[in-house]
C-alpha cells in the first residue's frame, strides 16, 4: 500500500532530463485602453524541451504534468514540487502548460499530443471539471495511468465515460474559502455590502470556493452579498470587475477573491481610487498576496500547498505505474495567512 502520509523531504538535485525553471516575477501596470492603468504578472520562463520525433525515449518512466498556466505563480510552485519528486524518484517528467487558465482546448490538445508521445502517465491540474474528461479516458484506454490533482474532474462524468482508478490530491476549498471569508466578516457588527470574485464557474474548485464564502458572510446577518461575478482568475479583469462592482455598489465594504490574481487585481484598483478602507480576502498564498498582508492590505489568504501538491500527482504516477496502491483522495491542510499570524 502507497503511503499517504506526507512524505519526507529531500533535497531537489538537477533533473538529467530537465533545465532549471528560472522566474522573474514583475507586478506592474499595464496601459489599458480607457487611459487608466491595470495591473499585470509578467513572467519569464525556460520550459524543458519536449521529445521529438525520431528521438530514443528514456529508459525511465517518462510522467508529464499538465498545469493551466506559468501566468500564476501558483503553478510554478506546483512545478517545483514536481520537480522534487522527479529528483527523488529518478523518473522523467515533462512540463506542460496552456497559455492561460481559460485556455481549456489548449489542455485538451496537450493531453492529445501525451497521448500520441506514449507518456507513461498524466499528473493533470485541469482548467475546467468536465471539459477534459473525454481525453484524459482516452489517456486511460491507451495505456497511460492518469492522477488529478487541485481542480476535481466531474465525478459523474468521470463515471459515465469510464476513467477509473484516478487518485485526487487537492484541499477542502469549500472549507479553506470558509475561513478566509469568515476571518474577513465575522467581526462585522454594522450593516455592510460583501461581493465574491470568483474563478472559472465550471471548475469544481471555483464552486467550492464561492459556496464557501457564501456559508460564511450568510452566518453574519449584518453582512449581505450584492454581487458574485467571476473573474476567470486573472488580475487584469478582476481589476475590471472590481471597477464595475463599485460603479454599481459604491458602498461595498467587503470582497472575498477566489484566488490571489483577483485579489491583487482588486487591490490595485482599491488602492488607486483611495479605498482603503475595503477589505480583501484571498487565495493561494503567492509572495505578493503574503507581502500585501505584511503590508496590512490583503486581509487574509490561503496556503493550499501548491508544491505539495505537485509533489504526491508525481509520486502517485510512479506508484500506479510499479502496480502499487494509491489513495483514492489525498485532502492537504490548508493554512490561513493573516498578518497576525505572521512571525
Amino acid at each position: 500500500m502507497f503511503a499517504h502520509d506526507r512524505p519526507r523531504r529531500l533535497p531537489v538535485r538537477p533533473s538529467r532530463w530537465a533545465r532549471l525553471l528560472t522566474l522573474a516575477l514583475l507586478l506592474g501596470l499595464a496601459a489599458c485602453t480607457a487611459g487608466q492603468a491595470r495591473p499585470s504578472i509578467s513572467l519569464v520562463e525556460s520550459r524543458p524541451a519536449t521529445a521529438t520525433p525520431g528521438m530514443a525515449r528514456p529508459a525511465v518512466p517518462t510522467v508529464a504534468l499538465v498545469m493551466k498556466t506559468l501566468t500564476n505563480p501558483f503553478f510554478a510552485e506546483m512545478e517545483r514540487g514536481a520537480r522534487r519528486a522527479e529528483a527523488e524518484l529518478g523518473l522523467h517528467l515533462i512540463v506542460k502548460t496552456a497559455a492561460q487558465e481559460t485556455s481549456i482546448d489548449q489542455q485538451i490538445a496537450i493531453v492529445e499530443s501525451l497521448i500520441a508521445e506514449r507518456v507513461d502517465a498524466i499528473v493533470v491540474a485541469p482548467g475546467d471539471s468536465t471539459s477534459l474528461v473525454p481525453v484524459l479516458a482516452r489517456a486511460q484506454a491507451a495505456g497511460i495511468a492518469v492522477v488529478n490533482i487541485d481542480n476535481r474532474l466531474d465525478p459523474t462524468l468521470v463515471q459515465q465515460l469510464g476513467l477509473t482508478k484516478v487518485p485526487f490530491v487537492s484541499v477542502d476549498n469549500e472549507a479553506g474559502a470558509y475561513e478566509a471569508a469568515r476571518a474577513i466578516s465575522r467581526h462585522l457588527a454594522r450593516p455592510t455590502e460583501a461581493a465574491i470574485l470568483e474563478g472559472i464557474r465550471s471548475a469544481q474548485n471555483a464552486i467550492e470556493r464561492t459556496t464557501g464564502a457564501q456559508r460564511a458572510f450568510a452566518e453574519n446577518p449584518a453582512v449581505h452579498v450584492v454581487a458574485v461575478e467571476s473573474a476567470h482568475w486573472k488580475i487584469d479583469e478582476a481589476y475590471a470587475v472590481t471597477r464595475k462592482l463599485f460603479n454599481a455598489h459604491p458602498r461595498l465594504g467587503v470582497i472575498f477573491c477566489a484566488n490571489d490574481m483577483m485579489a491583487l487585481g482588486a487591490l490595485q484598483y482599491l488602492a488607486e481610487t483611495g479605498r482603503d478602507a475595503v477589505v480583501v480576502a484571498g487565495f493561494d498564498a503567492l509572495d505578493e498576496a503574503r507581502a500585501a498582508v505584511v503590508a496590512g492590505r490583503l486581509a487574509v489568504t490561503v496556503d493550499q500547498q501548491a508544491a505539495e501538491q505537485g509533489y504526491l500527482g508525481v509520486r502517485y504516477a510512479a506508484a500506479l505505474l510499479a502496480g502499487d496502491d494509491v489513495p483514492a483522495q489525498t485532502m492537504l491542510p490548508v493554512k490561513l495567512i493573516t498578518r497576525s499570524a505572521q512571525p
